[in-house]
């Protein structure tokens, strides 16, 4: 199962981002992946953060857009979004202290931590320094 960062839907979002059309066809590979795809319920909140925030990149987009593009993944029928399990709260710790994960990288933890425990195999990201994990493969669809 794929799981999908932040960037790359914010990009797919963004018509005017250099990375629109790749975002886009990343998205719809994941759509054909035969295990399926999703995104931690945390990517939910930073996309959101992202595209309606006052000085975004190209402007705003309104709350109606941000959830119509949202909505648009989930009402395909492919998209899951993956909630973190009872207890996740202590792994994550554990984990950001073994990994030694520090600053803002502990919200790329919850991000695969989520995903992997949701059942991704691969996390799709254009951040060249996200956190890796055992057993959840990390790479840059739009390279």
């Amino acid at each position: 199962m794929i799981a999908i960062d932040t960037n790359i839907l914010v990009y797919a979002h963004r018509a005017g981002a250099h990375e629109h059309r790749n975002a886009r066809g990343a998205i719809q590979n994941a759509c054909e992946h035969p295990r399926g795809w999703g995104i931690a319920a945390a990517v939910v909140s930073e996309f959101w953060s992202v595209v309606t925030h006052p000085a975004a990149a190209g402007g705003p987009s309104t709350p109606r857009q941000a959830s119509g593009f949202l909505g648009s993944l989930v009402e395909s029928g492919e998209m899951q979004i993956w909630t973190p399990g009872s207890g996740f709260g202590e792994r994550l710790v554990q984990l950001a202290v073994d990994l030694k994960v520090s600053g803002v990288r502990v919200f790329d933890l919850q991000i695969a931590l989520t995903a992997f425990e949701n059942g991704a195999h691969e996390l799709w990201t254009h951040d060249e320094g996200f956190v890796k994990i055992p057993g959840l493969r990390v790479r840059n669809p739009l390279a």
